[in-house]
């Protein structure tokens, strides 16, 4: 219900308390602040989790049906099987953590809110009133603190004045206050207060809601809190953190805290850890001075050692009420009441502390997975390369195996004759003695000797038959197997450690595939599994044995005695054949060979035409990642960390323009973030593309460990205003140096300097390539020197991870190597434009090469660099040098030396050169040897 409305809007917001409108107009400049980052933020994480929503969608629509389902494990070595093993690893490791996305959604969802506690509610009041700048509350009509009853009042934005009885964060109450019945000038006591006769609990439990037409209302709410009589403090800013960051003040008017003020203060310590603005409101009635006794100025006061003692103050601590120079919030205590503007900085503080966790919480989800994606497509281009050469080997050490296997059977007939003859005659006695000995199985054998039926006899002749034909198959086989047991380390064991490196996925379907294939493997291969097995050659070799055993006759059924089984033994071994084993295992073995062969090379081309699938799909991911899903997490981790350097050091100002490049202008910045002096890059991309290679170059940058040869990058701010709204600028800020290596020969350097500036930009492409990144654009100007003329390399805009290169042709026309052009290049092209950027090391000038300084267009100097133009020996190169120089831009990249041979002939050069040019100071490179 709408009361009388107040003339509070029509009022200058400079009323009466120590604050004044200058204080009011701070913080509302300060809150409004607050809100627009809070809404960037916002912003982002909904760009973030839509990112996030989008790879699963895009993960799950590309994932076939689990192999498990519908029998779909049995379909063997396909190339769908593959495709579940691809989609269902690089992609699934990319999430937003639940936990951090609920952490982070809270963050953004909080609005702040001014929250007024204090040692009594008087006093709560009439800080309220200093806030706002209008007697609002009444302060000396409120009953003792004993048996006060004020309710919890919360103060907000409208364009009327209202003020009504809610449920906090549910619905308003029909209920008729004092308000309503006239004209008033501060809000009755009445409807402060929760009246002792109350008997509904919402009425109890209710806030007053008033809502006003005030500046700062617009920016932020205030909330009152109630007699901690009536709900205890903790309670109340328990319930306000769910919804809301309190920006949390503490009105004092007494000289010292009280027994009930340590332990409300101790318990509020105790749950939570927000800072307290401790405020000493001056007393009523008298003048708005300094209403504290004088002090010397490093005394301490009663209050500031009790919350000193209590944690929330630190002896370091200026007692004035200044800022420290922490960047995080900290309590604060004013005890001059003209110094209540010092709750801007406070405010400040807490706000700004609560937006640089929640930047730097979403930015490290950036990064942490664009350094998944970027590892991703490491291991995608080295699978996309090294799938078809494992395949290939696996087929030429199976061919060589096949072989060796074949050349064994075709050439060692009589060997296994003769180890056959030889292990019958070793074993014949054992095998006579173990037959005599035999206990029958399913035979009762009469102990006086008489004889038994033909069935009887039949089985006794069999089970001797099974006796030696295991006991002489586990012989031959043993003895076998020595022969070829080379073999199955030197290619059996190869063959398995490739196929399980092509077929290693964790989905179950692939690892049915690769023990499909291992079995064929085993069948054909593993000769002592095939002779162990009872299911192998020996086996039909033996079939053949028990035909010419059971030839053996007999007249009448005989006694089963001692002698009778001796001599079944001795007739069945001696009418084996060995020369016809020997002709029968090579036989069989060389059939069994041949289909195992076979089998084996269907198996892998089945298997070579599901990889030849999942390498397809491998590919398309390879170019989603390089340029979809990276470059647009990127730059989201652009926007997440320009927003943390801005709220932490602010815009960076612009001096006075150092030079100008094809994306951007570098200017003079005397100072940002602690760093002095700064150069400022701003550069404002045209589209899409270029937004996204800026925000990639930025992340690599940043990722980049600090090294003394590659310029330092200190931070970046995103400019929403740059060109007076016009457009969106992202500013660079980096180190500042000297000059480039350009302006540098053009003014003139000795030899020695220029030999070490060819030293340090080795060593700073050492470095990005042992950090996987590729620079692509290594020139005189990316080079530069410092007030000593040592080099840093620096402009890393067309730097990039060698398995993130898509081809493009990008760099300096006359530093770009020949197979640039082709769009199939590695790290060796800035082993090229080095060998060009010697060149001018070595003249000592910026003079143009000959071959390049003819050519009327870049067309045509590119034509000519294609087909072996190269800068012409000067006179005064030395030999070595020149030699240096051609390998290094040699046409074909494999040629190039190695940066880490490079880096020691250089020094050996410049020690050469340098010694003897200090012996003779007028010799010149050509001189020496």
């Amino acid at each position: 219900m709408e009361g009388d409305e107040m003339p509070w809007g029509s009022e200058p917001v400079s009323g009466p308390g120590p604050g004044g409108g200058g204080m009011i107009r701070e913080l509302c400049r300060g809150f409004g602040r607050y809100r627009r980052y809070l809404g960037r933020l916002r912003q982002n994480l909904r760009e973030t989790q839509k990112f996030f929503r989008d790879i699963k969608g895009s993960h799950n629509h590309s994932c076939p049906s689990s192999p498990t389902e519908g029998g779909g494990a049995e379909r063997g070595p396909t190339g769908d099987v593959a495709e579940i093993g691809l989609q269902a690893g690089p992609l699934s490791c990319i999430s937003f953590p639940p936990k951090e996305e609920k952490y982070l959604q809270q963050m953004v969802d909080c609005l702040p809110c001014i929250l007024i506690l204090g040692q009594d509610c008087n006093v709560k009041c009439q800080l309220l009133n200093l806030l706002l700048g209008v007697q609002v509350l009444p302060t000396t009509k409120l009953g003792s603190e004993e048996n006060c009853k004020l309710r919890r009042l919360r103060f907000t934005y409208g364009t009327q004045t209202r003020v009504s009885l809610a449920l906090p964060g549910q619905y308003e109450l029909v209920h008729t206050l004092v308000a309503h019945q006239g004209d008033w000038e501060t809000i009755p006591e009445e409807d402060l207060e929760v009246q002792e006769d109350s008997e509904d609990a919402a009425h109890v439990l209710a806030e007053l809601e008033v809502t006003m037409h005030h500046a700062l209302l617009q920016e932020v709410d205030i909330v009152v809190a109630p007699c901690q009589g009536l709900r205890p403090t903790v309670d109340v800013l328990g319930d306000l953190t769910n919804d809301f960051l309190p920006v949390i003040t503490y009105a004092l008017h007494k000289e010292e805290l009280s027994e009930r003020d340590e332990q409300e203060l101790q318990e509020i310590r105790k749950y939570f850890s927000f800072p307290i603005f401790f405020f000493k409101v001056p007393k009523l009635g008298s003048e708005i001075i300094d209403s504290s006794p004088r002090r010397m100025e490093n005394e301490r006061s009663p209050l500031h050692r009790q919350l000193t003692d209590l944690g929330y103050l630190s002896s370091s601590h200026c007692n004035c009420g200044a800022p420290g120079q922490d960047t995080k919030a900290q309590s604060m205590l004013v005890e001059q009441s003209e110094k209540l503007r010092h709750l801007n900085t406070f405010s400040h503080q807490v706000l700004q502390t609560r937006l640089v966790d929640a930047a730097k919480a979403l930015n490290l989800v950036h990064c942490r997975c664009l350094d998944i994606f970027i590892n991703q497509a490491f291991d995608m281009q080295r699978d996309l390369q090294i799938t078809p050469k494992r395949l290939e080997y696996t087929r030429k050490k199976e061919n060589e195996l096949y072989e060796s296997l074949m050349n064994i059977a075709n050439r060692k007939q009589e060997e296994m004759k003769d180890m056959i003859v030889e292990t019958l005659n070793t074993m014949k006695e054992e095998l006579l003695d173990d037959a005599a000995n035999m206990e029958f199985k399913d035979v009762i054998v009469p102990e006086n000797g008489e004889p038994v039926g033909t069935r009887e006899i039949k089985c006794c002749i069999r089970q001797i038959q099974e006796l030696i034909i295991s006991r002489l198959n586990q012989a031959v086989a043993n003895k076998l197997i020595s022969s070829v047991d080379y073999l199955r380390e030197s290619f059996v064991g190869t063959l398995e450690r490739c196929l399980q490196s092509l077929e290693k996925s964790q989905d179950v379907s692939v690892h049915i595939t690769s023990n499909y294939l291992k079995q064929i493997l085993n069948a054909a291969y593993h000769v002592e599994v095939t002779f162990h097995s009872g299911s192998s050659v020996t086996r039909m070799l033996w079939e053949q044995i028990k035909q010419i055993i059971q030839r053996i006759t007999w007249v009448s059924p005989p006694a089963i005695t001692l002698e009778w089984k001796r001599k079944v033994a001795q007739e069945a071994i001696e009418s084996l054949s060995a020369s016809k084993l020997a002709k029968s295992i090579c036989s069989q073995f060389r059939t069994r060979l041949n289909s195992s062969h076979e089998a084996f090379a269907a198996s892998l081309r089945q298997l070579e035409a599901g990889h030849s699938g999942r390498l397809e799909k491998t590919e398309d991911l390879w170019l989603k990642v390089r340029k979809d899903h990276a470059p647009r997490l990127a730059r989201l981790s652009l926007e997440s960390r320009s927003l943390q350097d801005v709220l932490l050091h602010r815009k960076p100002k612009l001096g006075q323009e150092l030079g100008r490049g094809q994306y951007g202008v570098v200017y003079l910045c005397d100072n940002w973030g602690g760093h002095f002096p700064c150069a400022l890059k701003s550069v404002v991309p045209p589209d899409e593309k270029h937004w996204n290679d800026l925000a990639l170059e930025f992340h690599y940058m940043r990722s980049l460990p600090k090294h003394e040869r590659l310029v330092d990058l200190h931070g970046s701010v995103i400019d929403y205003n740059y060109g007076g709204g016009s457009s969106i600028a992202v500013l660079l800020i980096m180190e500042r140096l000297h000059r480039d290596l350009y302006t540098g020969l053009k003014a003139g350097l000795t030899l020695e300097t220029r030999l070490q500036i060819a030293l340090d930009v080795v060593e700073g492409i050492r470095f990005l390539h042992s950090q996987g990144l590729v620079h692509r654009d290594i020139k005189l100007k990316n080079v530069l020197l410092d007030k000593q003329d040592r080099a840093k390399i620096t402009d890393l805009g067309f730097c990039k991870p060698e398995a993130m290169m898509s081809g493009s042709i990008v760099g300096t026309p006359i530093h770009m190597a020949p197979e640039l052009f082709t769009g199939k290049y590695d790290n060796s092209v800035d082993v090229y434009a080095f060998g060009i950027l010697f060149w001018y090391i070595c003249s000592g000038s910026v003079k143009l090469p000959e071959a390049f300084e003819r050519c009327t267009s870049k067309d045509h100097l590119w034509n000519n660099v294609r087909r072996g133009a190269r800068p012409e020996r000067l006179p005064v190169f030395d030999e070595e040098c020149w030699q240096l120089m051609e390998a290094c831009w040699d046409s074909d990249p494999s040629q190039r030396p190695l940066l880490g041979i490079v880096q020691p002939m250089l020094q050996g050069i410049m020690d050469r050169l340098c010694k003897s040019h200090s012996e003779r100071p007028n010799r010149g490179l050509d001189d020496s040897t």
